[in-house]
């Protein structure tokens, strides 16, 4: 019998958990459910990807870090130009 390759593969899961349940769970947006996908499957799906999952796990990390960065700034923004504007 062929490996399933679609529906609940065997790189997803683990200990009874299946990646994407992780990920409804927790109501983890696009790049963190990302990151932990390519955690989670890192080395399983295939050795030859194994450093490729992890970079591409930081490389969704990083991009969260980014979106909540800007986030950040730009209230912090607004009220600045706002002072500017009552002077």
């Amino acid at each position: 019998m062929a490996k399933e390759r679609v529906n609940h593969p065997d790189h997803y899961k683990s200990g009874g958990f299946e990646v994407i349940d992780i990920i409804e769970c927790f109501s983890l947006n696009f790049c963190l459910g990302n990151v932990l996908k390519y955690l989670l499957r890192a080395g399983r799906k295939s050795e030859d990807t194994h450093i490729e999952d992890l970079e591409k796990a930081r490389w969704y990390l990083d991009r969260e870090i980014a979106s909540l960065k800007k986030l950040r700034e730009k209230p912090q923004k607004q009220s600045r130009e706002t002072r500017v504007s009552e002077d």
